[in-house]
């Protein structure tokens, strides 16, 4: 059984908008992504427990818990799949899209330390020899973690190229 838990600084959040953001609509993305994902674990008898998050102007659903590797599938893409169902889910209730970020047992947060090894090790070498360098395509979480590291730096710059699925990340001199 999945257990639901309210990780959110919520006193932050009731009553506010953000830079025309409102902090309690995420809120309730997040609730309801809860709610779904809190479905399906019943469905498939698997145990994890569920943390609703807004963060960054973005409501993120946490699953913890052992035994979800199946959840997450090779590479992430059954994680990107359960992704999607749930921001339908979120939709379908709201009648908005919805930027909710699903992590399951700690995926996203390991990739994004990996990517964020990955892109500095690149901009390294792309700025000491000046080429350009093409990485392997990846999903939207992906590059964007790669974009936000490149982009702190003034000696490289970075784009994204092609279209999905192979769309990649090309790292610049700047």
């Amino acid at each position: 059984m999945a257990e639901t838990t309210t990780d959110v600084a919520r006193g932050e959040a009731e009553g506010r908008t953000t830079a025309g953001v409102d902090t309690d609509a995420l809120f309730e993305q997040s609730e309801i992504a809860a709610d779904y994902v809190e479905g399906l674990l019943d469905i498939l008898d698997t145990d994890g427990d569920i943390d609703e998050l807004v963060k960054d102007d973005r409501p993120i659903v946490e699953v913890v818990g052992s035994g979800l590797n199946q959840l997450v599938g090779p590479g992430g893409a059954t994680l990107e799949a359960l992704q999607e169902l749930t921001r339908l889910a979120v939709f379908r209730k709201t009648g908005e899209h919805s930027r909710l970020m699903l992590d399951i047992g700690g995926f996203r947060s390991g990739r994004r330390a990996e990517l964020q090894a990955l892109a500095k090790k690149v901009a390294d070498e792309v700025a000491q020899y000046g080429n350009p360098v093409r990485l392997d395509p990846m999903n939207a979480f992906e590059r964007k973690c790669v974009h936000d590291v490149i982009n702190a730096r003034k000696d490289v710059a970075s784009e994204s190229e092609g279209t999905e699925p192979d769309r990649r990340v090309i790292v610049s001199p700047a």
